[in-house]
């Protein structure tokens, strides 16, 4: 094995986390013939096969295994020497190596430029990148600290959590359940469910949630959370997402939360680390501001109170309207009383509590003011 190379080293353990040899590609730049190229010279040398081949899935051997134990050291010893190298070469320029999972792409770079105002002592290595794969960065040490929604559950990863991130199911306007309410599980069970890919926090989100039922919904996979929503609004099926994620398109009305009974799905955004490893100094700070100011900051740059707001403004308005039905057909006191109990057990005003609010201070009916308790998609 003397005549190894940094490259091969590499391609081999791209693939051993992939567990693909065109995954290994992209990740790397290079062609599919070029990484299987690797991997066969490091097969040759080391004379042993290092993957089992199954049809067109692969998995390490006990070879392999060995080898990826050797090559992550390796790299990481590689990487400590090339960041040595360079804090020699920049005095006390300080690297923050972070990892963001892909459904937090459009949220934590405006968060993160919010933590590097003024440090121009800080340079930045970013990597968004799967749940699954930014586990295996933390583990061979390319990165320091992880942004993840659903926390491994893996003694040597610490998780600290710092801001709600609540799950929900979206539909298009047009679609038959977009306006109706406390809809019973039994209605969504024969829905499509647009997902995300394997090995996502999303996916196991929804995995989470839909596994614990007799009749889950249909899954059609879609890579890319952009392309659901499109999926979506375009009528192709439901999706589960972070509310977060979709907070544009609900106050566009481009998409509408379904009110399913059970859901919201409470998930917090987590900061992720090696627990047998000490945080170099920018790290340390970005996670202690993360947990200091991230859930207040991720609040008001989602505008989640806003999105909260109407969603529980269309069930009060929903559910007075019912009072006022009955009041009319009925002309018993006791009736209106008895429903605004039924008000009061969910938490929400009755009539004329919408009312007063509705008057008290906006120019549009009332949708600036405080959010009315209840089931939300915000926790």
């Amino acid at each position: 094995m003397k005549n190894i190379t940094i490259r091969q080293i590499k391609a081999f353990e791209s693939v051993a986390r992939n567990l693909s040899f065109s995954r290994a590609a992209e990740d790397l730049h290079l062609t599919q013939p070029a990484v299987s190229m690797q991997i066969k010279q490091m097969e040759d040398q080391a004379g042993l096969p290092l993957f089992f081949h199954l049809g067109k899935r692969i998995s390490l051997t006990e070879a392999g295994e060995l080898m990826l134990r050797h090559t992550r050291m390796i790299l990481a010893d590689l990487k400590a020497a090339e960041q040595s190298f360079e804090s020699l070469k920049v005095g006390d320029l300080q690297r923050l190596r972070v990892g963001l999972v892909t459904s937090g792409s459009s949220l934590f770079p405006h968060l993160i430029s919010g933590f590097m105002q003024g440090k121009a002592w800080l340079d930045l290595d970013m990597n968004v990148r799967s749940r699954d794969q930014l586990i295996a960065l933390l583990h061979t040490e390319q990165i320091d600290l992880a942004v993840v929604i659903h926390a491994p559950d893996d003694p040597r990863i610490v998780a600290e959590a710092f801001a709600p991130n609540p799950f929900i199911l979206v539909c298009s306007p047009t679609h038959p359940l977009a306006h109706e309410r406390d809809i019973p599980y039994s209605r969504i069970a024969a829905e499509r469910l647009i997902v995300r890919e394997s090995g996502t926090d999303t996916r196991s989100a929804a995995d989470d949630i839909f596994s614990a039922y007799a009749s889950p919904p249909r899954f059609m996979e879609i890579g890319c959370t952009e392309a659901i929503k499109q999926s979506v609004m375009a009528g192709m099926g439901i999706s589960f997402l972070s509310a977060q994620a979709v907070q544009s398109e609900l106050r566009a009305g481009l998409l509408n939360v379904l009110d399913v009974q059970g859901f919201p799905l409470k998930r917090h955004w987590c900061v992720i680390h090696r627990a047998d490893r000490n945080l170099p100094p920018a790290a340390l700070a970005f996670r202690q501001f993360l947990l200091t100011e991230g859930g207040a900051r991720l609040e008001h740059f989602t505008g989640m109170d806003k999105v909260q707001m109407d969603i529980d403004l269309q069930r009060v308005e929903h559910v007075a309207l019912d009072i006022g039905a009955i009041a009319a057909s009925s002309g018993h006191h006791g009736v209106v009383l008895r429903t605004r109990a039924l008000l009061r057990d969910h938490g929400l005003p009755d009539e004329h509590q919408v009312q007063s609010q509705n008057h008290a201070g906006s120019d549009d009916g009332g949708h600036d003011q405080p959010a009315a308790g209840g089931k939300s998609t915000h926790h």
